[in-house]
């Protein structure tokens, strides 16, 4: 009896699984602008993951002969180049599409960053409140006292230029708000009857944060990593656009900006689809964030 209780388990659990995803789906799918953005945001990534496949040229192949070439459509243009090329010959579609990867690894490695750091503080501050929680907060506090931005600015100043190091400075500007949201669920679910029941059976304090407590927070995390992605994309644009990100010749999409701005009145193209590339990104983002909180939120939920 006892080794059929045991093999039973596991098929009693997928058919609850599967209903937690299909509700899941349902309420996702309500909202139209996030599948819309959901399917952009898998283009995107696959487009990313197939750049040299995709790509007609390496990202930093010049072509001499073909200083701003307009797009293919245009007067002027060529099917060589279907979105024409920059300043010093290089092709603009290849240079975006390596560009995506930059993008979406900045978003990735920031919100990971973010995310480590944010429930490592939250849990120490919500878990033992006190001195603990006061001193990790009010260096939350102090932190978000800043626009994000500037703050962004000052610590790439101090570390110094380049792709990580403006990684880095934006995780750390991010890392407030993961901390605050997760310091509010572990002081919601502390009191609960399950965690005062693991720790009458003698769970120690990590067990309790990591074990107990934080699985029960992940909603709320998902949700913010999502919002923080794309914050995360957009600051890493304005600083390579003011030269303290990526540096040339990275076909990052700030960066690319920054080199194309004396160009703007007489080759539209070479802002225009970094700007346009920026947008869809951040916005496909926005969109699937959206739908995750009508999701995982009860009180947000759609009929």
């Amino acid at each position: 009896m006892m080794s059929q209780s045991t093999e039973l388990t596991p098929l009693a659990a997928s058919p609850d699984r599967m209903l937690g995803f299909r509700t899941f789906w349902h309420y996702f799918s309500v909202n139209r602008g996030a599948v819309i953005g959901l399917f952009v945001f898998i283009l995107l990534v696959l487009a990313a993951v197939l750049a040299p496949v995709l790509a007609p040229y390496a990202p930093d192949v010049q072509d001499k002969t073909a200083f701003l070439r307009p797009p293919a459509w245009q007067a002027g243009g060529s099917a060589q180049y279907l979105l024409g090329t920059d300043a010093v010959g290089r092709d603009m579609l290849s240079r975006l599409l390596y560009g995506a990867r930059f993008s979406l690894l900045i978003g990735a490695v920031v919100v990971t960053l973010s995310l480590f750091g944010g429930i490592t503080l939250g849990l120490l501050a919500g878990y033992f409140r006190g001195w603990v929680d006061v001193a990790i907060m009010r260096v939350m506090d102090l932190i978000l006292a800043f626009p994000s931005l500037l703050l962004a600015l000052v610590l790439v100043t101090i570390l110094g230029p380049g792709l990580f190091n403006a990684m880095l400075a934006i995780s750390l500007v991010l890392q407030p708000h993961f901390a605050r949201l997760v310091r509010a669920a572990v002081m919601a679910e502390k009191s609960r009857e399950y965690v005062v029941a693991a720790k009458v059976a003698g769970a120690g304090h990590l067990r309790l944060m990591l074990r107990t407590i934080l699985p029960n927070c992940l909603a709320p995390l998902i949700v913010q990593g999502t919002l923080s992605f794309s914050n995360a994309i957009l600051e890493a644009a304005a600083l390579g656009f003011l030269g303290l990100g990526a540096q040339p010749p990275t076909p990052e999409w700030g960066t690319m900006l920054a080199s194309a701005r004396e160009f703007i009145l007489r080759a539209w193209w070479v802002v225009t689809f970094p700007g346009l590339a920026i947008l869809i990104t951040v916005l496909a983002i926005n969109l699937v964030g959206d739908g995750l909180r009508d999701a995982l939120d009860p009180k947000l939920r759609r009929s």
